[in-house]
């Protein structure tokens, strides 16, 4: 390495030698676009906190999921908004509920994309937490699984390609494993949020899918930010248990665990850029303090970079159009 013998910078000259080298590339067919579904119809009900996001109806969503068909993204996934709730969130697991409803009539427009709904009861429940919770206020583990289990075979009935639990009840992938084998879903592959942290990144998520919980929070269940070992032991678990990919939540404070988690597991990795660190982006953006475009592809990139070979992003229209314009 003595200098002038190797000179570092030859490789970064042009762009064509920089494209050359390049170790991460970045492409639409990387990314999964969430989207908000909600009973009605021609219902487009803009979420404040997430510029450009909206509640959709089941024709609108359709539409967007169309348009990111087009632009090559190769799969969705769903958050429902019920029109009504209980404590057990029995709206999550009916057939005719407004996640299976949606799941139908994207796969019968868009048949070749890939469509994953959000297991959790957090946006069916009264309460907004993601169980069932008991007498003294604590979210009980293994009443749960039963409700998910329900959801998940609701779910895999309606034409759900991907089967992802994001409550993070101890033994849910097992559960859940078990259920969807016993109803004839064997081929249908589990996403688990296996390192999902009690994020402080979730807020205008909460806006958009109405989740807040009603009392307490969600750490009891989700994991601590300070516990990236925890987080493995978790994901170890859920490898266990039989989950078929593996996600960890949110992404960008967690760079470390997506490297971690990608040299330990052979399974396909999903980062999750959630809504927080979207409405980041947003709001530096129109205050004119970055260049969103590139701020996005470059963190996006980052998420690859650390080893995610799937990325959940709401940025995921608008990078797969500046991608293909610089093409």
């Amino acid at each position: 390495m003595a200098f002038p013998l190797t000179r570092l910078r030859r490789l970064r000259r042009t762009g064509a030698l920089r494209g050359l080298v390049r170790e991460t590339q970045l492409d639409a067919g990387d990314f999964v676009l969430p989207l908000f579904v909600t009973h009605g119809s021609d219902v487009r009900a803009p979420i404040d906190a997430m510029p450009g996001v909206a509640r959709l109806s089941i024709d609108h969503a359709v539409a967007e999921a169309g348009e990111a068909a087009a632009l090559g993204i190769p799969a969705v996934m769903l958050f429902g908004i019920p029109d009504h709730k209980d404590e057990e969130g029995s709206g999550a697991w009916d057939d005719e509920g407004v996640v299976q409803l949606a799941i139908r009539a994207i796969k019968d427009a868009h048949p070749d994309l890939l469509v994953i709904p959000d297991l959790c009861l957090c946006e069916y429940t009264s309460h907004g937490h993601c169980g069932v919770v008991r007498s003294d206020g604590y979210v009980d583990n293994d009443a749960s699984l039963e409700l998910l289990a329900r959801t998940a075979v609701s779910q895999a009935r309606a034409g759900a390609d991907v089967i992802a639990p994001s409550d993070m009840m101890d033994g849910r992938v097992g559960a859940l494993r078990a259920a969807l084998d016993e109803a004839g879903f064997a081929e249908i592959p589990i996403l688990a949020y296996s390192a999902k942290f009690a994020s402080a990144y979730y807020g205008p998520f909460r806006e958009a899918a109405d989740s807040t919980p009603a009392f307490g929070d969600r750490r009891s269940y989700q994991l601590d930010p300070a516990n990236g070992d925890e987080a493995m032991r978790e994901v170890a678990a859920d490898v266990e248990e039989g989950a078929d990919m593996l996600m960890v939540k949110p992404a960008l404070p967690y760079l470390d665990v997506i490297r971690r988690v990608k040299e330990t597991h052979n399974l396909p990795l999903v980062a999750y850029n959630v809504s927080g660190e979207y409405a980041m982006v947003k709001a530096a953006a129109a205050a004119g303090y970055i260049d969103e475009r590139a701020t996005v592809l470059e963190t996006l990139t980052a998420f690859r970079r650390a080893g995610a070979d799937v990325v959940i992003t709401y940025h995921a229209k608008d990078a797969a159009r500046w991608l293909q314009e610089s093409t």
